[in-house]
C-alpha cells in the first residue's frame, strides 16, 4: 500500500483521489488507533473543515465513519486548522479531524488528524492508521450497534472560544492600527476579522465571502497583489494574508512590500529575545529559510536550528528541545506557548502587538534581516523521485553548488503534497540565482516531464 499521509495529512483531488470511501476508512482507522482503550465512556472526536464545497461531502463521510466506530463526534463547522487543534485540547477530546487542503486549489481537499491535546501525529502513528485503513478492507472489528453507536452534536461557540484565546495572547490594545486582512475566502473569513477587531484594530476584510468555490482563487497568502493594492488604497498600516485554512500568515507593509515568514520570525524572535522569553535564545526554521535569516539572528546572538520542510518537523524540534518559536518562510509560525500548530491569526496579532509596543512601522521592523536573492521554481513532474534524483539533475546541482561556493546555496526537494519538484537557489545577485535555478529546473523537466492534464 502506498503511503497515504504526506507532510500534512492525506491530500488529493476530492472525489477522485480523496473519495468519501477513503475519508470514511481513514476516520474509522483513526478512531481505532487513537481512542483510549481503557476508557469507561466512548471516545470523543472533533471534526472541522474549511470552505471548500467538497468539505461538506467529506465531513459527512468522516462523521459517519467515526460514529460507526463508536466515537462521539463534535462538529465545529468551518474553522481554521489551528482552531480545531485548540478546541481538541480545550474539549479534552481524544483526537480531531480537519478537512482542508490548506493553500492548494479548490478541487483538492485533505484529511488532517490531531491527537489528544491538539498535537500533530508522529510518523509512527500515521503508519498505524495507514495499516488500519488497509485492514479495514476486510474488517476484523465488531461494529457497535444500538446505544453503542457514536452520537453526533454541533459545537456552536467554538469560534468564540478560539477568538478569545487568541486575543488573550497579546498585552497592548491594537487601537490606532488599521489592517487589511485577506482571508482567502477560506476558514478565516469570519474569525480573523473578528479577532483583529476584538484586539482593537480597525479592520478592512478582503476576500471574506466564501462560496465553496472561490477559496484560494487568486487571493490569500500565495497571491498578494490584491492585498498590496487594498493596503495602499485604504491607507492601512499593514496587510495580513492567510491561506485557505489560516495556518499561515504573511504580511505587507504600508507601501505594499511583502514581509514573508522569515522576516516575521526575525521580528518575533528579536521581540522575545529582548523580553527573555526566547528559550535558549534559539529559533527553529526549515532548510527553505533564507540565508539572511541565519545571518541576522547570528548577529544578535540568536541560534538558528534547521529542520526538514514542513511545520510538523518544526513542531517536533520545538517540543523535543523545549523551544519557544519556530516556523517556515511560507508563513507557518509556531508559538508553543499559545498553539500546538502554525496559527496565522495568532501570528498576525503578535506582529501587530510588536508594532504597537515599539511604535515602529512594519517596514522598519522587517529591516532587521536582509534577504539574499532567492529563486524558487516549482517544476511540475510525472514522478517526484525521478525528477529530484535523476543523474543529470544531481550533476547540475553539483555544478551550481561548486560555482556558488560560500556565496549561496541550492535546495532541491520533491513536494510532499503535489506532483512538483521544488528548486531553490540563493546567490549574491538575482541574475545568478535565476540562471542557476533555471538550469537545474530544465534538467528536472527533462528527467520527468509532467503529464498534461485532461
Amino acid at each position: 500500500m502506498a503511503r497515504l499521509f504526506g507532510t500534512d495529512g492525506v491530500r488529493g483531488r476530492a472525489n477522485a483521489d480523496l473519495t468519501p470511501e477513503l475519508a470514511m476508512a481513514v476516520a474509522v482507522a483513526a478512531a481505532h488507533t487513537l481512542a483510549e482503550k481503557d476508557k469507561t465512556h466512548p471516545p470523543l472526536a472533533l471534526v472541522g473543515r474549511d470552505t471548500r464545497a467538497s468539505g461538506e461531502m467529506l465531513e459527512a463521510a468522516v462523521v459517519a465513519g467515526l460514529a460507526s466506530a463508536g466515537a462521539n463526534v463534535l462538529r465545529v463547522g468551518v474553522l481554521p486548522t489551528p482552531a480545531v487543534a485548540f478546541l481538541v485540547s480545550e474539549a479534552k477530546a481524544d483526537f480531531g479531524v480537519m478537512l482542508s487542503a490548506s493553500h492548494n486549489p479548490m478541487p483538492d481537499n485533505g484529511v488532517k488528524i490531531f491527537a489528544a491535546g491538539g498535537q500533530k501525529l508522529p510518523d509512527e502513528v500515521e503508519l498505524q492508521i495507514e495499516a488500519a485503513v488497509e485492514a479495514n478492507s476486510t474488517p476484523t472489528w465488531e461494529r457497535p450497534t444500538g446505544a453503542d453507536v457514536g452520537r453526533v452534536h454541533d459545537l456552536i461557540d467554538g469560534a468564540e472560544h478560539y477568538v478569545q484565546h487568541l486575543v488573550g495572547s497579546i498585552g497592548p490594545s491594537l487601537n490606532g492600527l488599521k489592517v487589511v486582512v485577506d482571508c482567502a475566502n477560506g476558514a478565516a473569513s469570519e474569525v480573523a476579522p473578528a479577532a483583529y477587531r476584538k484586539a482593537g484594530a480597525e479592520v478592512v476584510a478582503l476576500n471574506a465571502e466564501p462560496d465553496g468555490i472561490n477559496i484560494n482563487d487568486g487571493c490569500g497568502s500565495n497571491h498578494l497583489d490584491g492585498l498590496r493594492a487594498a493596503v495602499v488604497r485604504h491607507g492601512a498600516h499593514l496587510g495580513l494574508a492567510h491561506d485557505g485554512d489560516a495556518d499561515r500568515c504573511v504580511a505587507v507593509t504600508a507601501d505594499g512590500a511583502e514581509v514573508d515568514g522569515d522576516q516575521i520570525m526575525a521580528i518575533l524572535a528579536l521581540a522575545m529575545h529582548e523580553a527573555g522569553t526566547l528559550t535558549g535564545d534559539t529559533l527553529v526554521a526549515t532548510v527553505m529559510s533564507n540565508l539572511g535569516l541565519r545571518l541576522a539572528m547570528s548577529a544578535r546572538g540568536i541560534r538558528l536550528v534547521e529542520t526538514r520542510v514542513g511545520d510538523r518537523y518544526v513542531l517536533d524540534e520545538l517540543r523535543a528541545s523545549g523551544l519557544a518559536l519556530g516556523g517556515e518562510q511560507s508563513g507557518h509560525i509556531v508559538l508553543p506557548a499559545y498553539a500546538t500548530t502554525g496559527d496565522g491569526v495568532l501570528t498576525g496579532l503578535q506582529l501587530m502587538a510588536r508594532m504597537v509596543a515599539t511604535g515602529q512601522p512594519l517596514a522598519e521592523l522587517a529591516s532587521a534581516m536582509t534577504k539574499l536573492p532567492q529563486i524558487l521554481i516549482n517544476v511540475p513532474v510525472a514522478d517526484r523521485a525521478v525528477g529530484a534524483g535523476a543523474p543529470a539533475v544531481l550533476a547540475a546541482v553539483a555544478d551550481v553548488e561548486a560555482a556558488l561556493g560560500e556565496t549561496g546555496r541550492v535546495l532541491l526537494r520533491p513536494s510532499g503534497t503535489e506532483l512538483l519538484v521544488r528548486v531553490m537557489v540563493e546567490a549574491a545577485t538575482q541574475e545568478v540565482a535565476e540562471a542557476a535555478a533555471e538550469r537545474i529546473a530544465a534538467e528536472v523537466r527533462l528527467a520527468s516531464p509532467a503529464v498534461p492534464s485532461s
